[in-house]
């Protein structure tokens, strides 16, 4: 097992009464369904459909305090607790961030456990493993717990990518995304059969209609990693962008209908000169064009 304390991440908390009514009628999974060890992957979007943050939610146990905690991105820890905050109204919850005092952790390719902090199973894929919320200077001893190995978050970044798992801000940008293109739509992100909750009409509608034409999708390449950001071309025509990239592998946000023609009239996608191919991961449900498989 392999263990990687995870600098990007940080720790709201959000505990009351009200708290699971109040996160449930804000995010796109069904916090209804939330309990200690089952938690549930989720977004706050604006009220045009677009993602301004993703989290994990988790619970903790009546016994340790109860509450929510959500993993999200430590860099917009603070303006999603103020959005949190701004939407409570008279709601009796208490919205907090922890991210100075609480770090998260990723254990994968082992099924251990540990006492360590608050553990809950990645919601998104089985194969990203567990996830623990625990002060970052007890990393060591709960590594030694579990009788892992800690290791760099490069290597936790590698897998992810392998797993063709986006991460905002890497593989997209929050505030321009729609959840159908950042596949929350494939990783149990989005509940379609929950009540209402913000910017729930334009995702209903992406999901009824199938007009979601932009998706990121995994890919390998050869030599070289081209720059994230980079464009990546069809010829002369931009079909997508580069997110994040380890290994020979990476993501990509590309334009399917575009990628579709270029790869049918024999036209390979390029970025900075490196020739990518499409993979598509046995958890998808949507079609990839041109989809291959790394030697």
């Amino acid at each position: 097992m392999q263990v990687s304390l995870l600098p990007d991440r940080g720790v709201i908390k959000v505990a009351g009464e009200g708290a699971r009514v109040f996160l449930n009628g804000l995010l796109t999974c069904d916090v209804t369904k939330v309990a200690p060890g089952t938690p549930r992957f989720g977004a706050l979007l604006t009220p045009q459909g677009k993602i301004i943050a993703d989290a994990i939610v988790a619970e903790a146990p009546a016994a340790d305090g109860g509450g929510f905690f959500l993993d999200v991105p430590r860099a917009l820890a603070k303006t999603l607790t103020d959005k949190l905050n701004f939407y409570k109204l008279r709601a009796k919850v208490i919205c907090e961030d922890l991210s100075e005092i609480l770090g998260v952790m990723a254990a994968w390719d082992g099924t251990a456990t540990t006492e360590y902090g608050l553990c809950y199973p990645d919601p998104r894929l089985p194969e990203l493993g567990l996830r623990i919320m625990l002060p970052p200077h007890l990393a060591a001893s709960a590594a030694a717990d579990l009788g892992a190995t800690l290791v760099d978050a490069g290597r936790y970044e590698a897998h992810r990518i392998a797993l063709g798992v986006p991460r905002g801000g890497l593989d997209f940008s929050y505030g321009d995304a729609f959840p159908h293109e950042t596949n929350m739509d494939q990783l149990g992100g989005v509940d379609f059969a929950k009540g209402c909750y913000i910017g729930q009409e334009v995702v209903s509608r992406m999901e009824h209609r199938g007009t979601t034409r932009t998706r990121i999708v995994p890919m390998f390449y050869d030599g070289i990693a081209p720059e994230a950001g980079m464009p990546i071309m069809a010829g002369e025509k931009k079909v997508g962008t580069l997110g994040s990239t380890a290994d020979g592998q990476g993501l990509a946000m590309l334009r399917l209908d575009r990628v579709a023609d270029a790869l049918a009239a024999g036209v390979p996608l390029k970025a900075s000169g490196a020739v990518l191919h499409i993979r598509k991961p046995d958890w998808t449900k949507f079609a990839v064009p041109g989809e291959a498989q790394p030697a």
